[in-house]
């Protein structure tokens, strides 16, 4: 069976952001702002340049990722297309929805990634491994699809 989320499905959506000559605010509630429900929250940092975060999908589990210091890019892959976000301001993140592969790069320096995610871990959602990926989303083999 196919799942039929792309990387069209995934968006970027600006928060809101109330300005103040002491400094701005951004805020946002799950389920308003994004289109999840918040069940977990961590946050990616320290990363050595040239390392990447990632590199896995997920079976249920969707996400929504911001840039709260420094910038990165998220690169989304739905095992026929990928596109490449750049995440740098803390008042807008991305959405990313199941089954898409994903990998956070090219980290800059004191970087912070924050992802609120829409299940409470379970190492069974995560599918590491590229191959399985396409099996898990088309039920075929990689080899198979065109």
């Amino acid at each position: 069976m196919e799942n039929k989320t792309t990387i069209a499905d995934c968006r970027i959506i600006d928060l809101p952001k109330i300005h103040d000559l002491r400094g701005n605010l951004t805020f946002l509630e799950t389920l308003n702002h994004i289109p999840i429900e918040m069940k977990r929250v961590f946050w990616v940092y320290d990363v050595p340049g040239g390392e990447l975060r990632g590199g896995h999908a997920m079976k249920e589990m969707k996400e929504f990722i911001i840039a709260l210091s420094g910038s990165f890019d998220v690169l989304i892959d739905d095992g026929t297309h990928k596109v490449n976000y750049t995440l740098n301001r803390s008042f807008y993140g991305l959405y990313v929805p199941s089954l898409l592969w994903r990998q956070m790069i090219n980290f800059s320096t004191n970087s912070v990634a924050l992802v609120i995610a829409s299940t409470e871990y379970d190492e069974k959602d995560y599918i590491l491994n590229y191959a399985d990926f396409i099996s898990e989303k088309y039920g075929k083999k990689l080899y198979e699809i065109e």
